[in-house]
């Protein structure tokens, strides 16, 4: 399946801003690989020579310096290149500042910063597009619903079933757990959780690389019991796909990664190894929309499941939901079930989920549109 081709809409950016925030929190967020122990966040403001606005995000969980580096990124290095010249669309200034970036980005050995500065400068061309011709983002890159299903993510280790409840309340119907703190623990948190929600519910597992190929596959057997919808990064995302061929021989377990994968020839290596059933890619990370549009249409053309990685901000969150609707299939959205004020400010119309779905509306481009000063305040006083 390939999908219909991005629109196209002349733009002159004249400005291009990176608005950086920390918000501290009680609770740190776990992975096997690190803790966050703040919430940070970038966002992106980009003001065409019209006066239109769009708005974006960059990635930057890690190191916990990272977002003021890729803030100092945008402002020095790529601002001045994106304001030097007019386009065709977003996805040629995207394709541009790629190229012209791509030197500079090996001889820095900052290939990531890089391609996540310029994913988030994407995503505010095309809600900047969207804003001005008066559409949603959904509607504005071809999608016909602007229904999206959801999963709440980002489950710690400590009493997962206590969030598994909560996020119930608040209308969830699937749950991705956090994994990779060994097998017992492991195990005890998936059967708390399992007993919680019922053998219906769908539930997923995330091990952030934590394994090797013999670790995951000796705990594929105790993952099995539990009916998962799929085993995300159960290896290293820079382990050979000969090694993902040997652990998806050995599990029925849908396999799932994506959100360490760069660049299209990336995606097209993951998804022509024939391992994954669900692919992951993180328009935060790489790509924008412009990047992953086709790496979606890649995926359903493959017969996987196109469900984008997001944890972060409201305003990446959105963008992720308005590329899913677009894109159509039956992929799920991740939304993060930890605390995060510059996520829950931002959200707009997914504050709102009903039996596992939530609406993204007709407001033009993401739905919302940021008050710097209000958030701010917001940031300083945690969570």
């Amino acid at each position: 399946m390939t999908l219909a081709p991005l629109p196209a809409a002349p733009l002159r950016p004249a400005r291009i801003e990176a608005f950086t925030f920390r918000c501290p929190i009680a609770t740190p967020v776990r992975t096997s690989f690190g803790t966050m122990h703040d919430r940070p966040a970038v966002f992106v403001r980009a003001e065409d020579a019209d006066g239109a606005v769009g708005w974006g995000e960059i990635w930057c969980n890690f190191p916990s310096c990272g977002a003021e580096h890729r803030a100092r990124l945008l402002q020095t290095v790529l601002a001045p290149l994106a304001t030097s010249r007019g386009f065709d669309s977003p996805q040629q200034a995207f394709a541009w500042l790629s190229a012209q970036t791509a030197v500079l980005a090996i001889q820095s050995g900052e290939p990531g910063p890089m391609a996540q500065v310029i994913a988030g400068i994407d995503q505010a061309l095309w809600d900047l597009s969207a804003r001005r011709a008066g559409q949603p983002l959904w509607r504005y890159l071809g999608g016909r619903r602007d229904r999206v299903p959801v999963y709440a993510s980002g489950i710690n280790p400590d009493r997962p079933q206590d969030v598994v409840a909560a996020r119930r309340a608040d209308g969830y119907r699937a749950f991705k757990l956090k994994v990779g703190f060994g097998a017992e623990r492991d195990v005890a948190n998936l059967r708390a959780v399992r007993d919680l929600i019922g053998p219906a519910t769908p539930l997923m597992v995330d091990a952030n690389q934590a394994w090797t190929l013999e670790e995951a596959r000796a705990m594929a057997g105790p993952l099995a019991e539990f009916g998962l919808e799929w085993l995300e990064e159960p290896l290293r995302a820079d382990r050979p796909w000969s090694e993902w061929q040997r652990l998806a021989r050995a599990t029925t377990m849908p396999l799932a990664a994506g959100e360490n994968v760069m660049g299209q020839q990336g995606f097209e290596a993951a998804v022509g190894s024939g391992t994954l059933a669900v692919l992951q890619p993180d328009l935060a990370k790489w790509g924008g929309v412009s990047g992953c549009w086709p790496v979606a249409g890649l995926a359903l053309g493959h017969g996987l499941r196109y469900c984008p990685h997001y944890l972060g901000g409201g305003i990446g969150l959105l963008a992720s939901a308005h590329l899913l609707a677009a894109a159509g299939g039956d992929g799920v959205l991740e939304v993060d079930a930890n605390p995060n004020p510059l996520r829950t400010e931002l959200m707009g119309r997914l504050r709102v989920v009903e039996d596992g779905v939530c609406s993204l509306g007709e407001e033009p481009g993401i739905g919302v549109t940021p008050d710097l000063r209000e958030l701010a305040e917001v940031a300083a006083r945690g969570c």
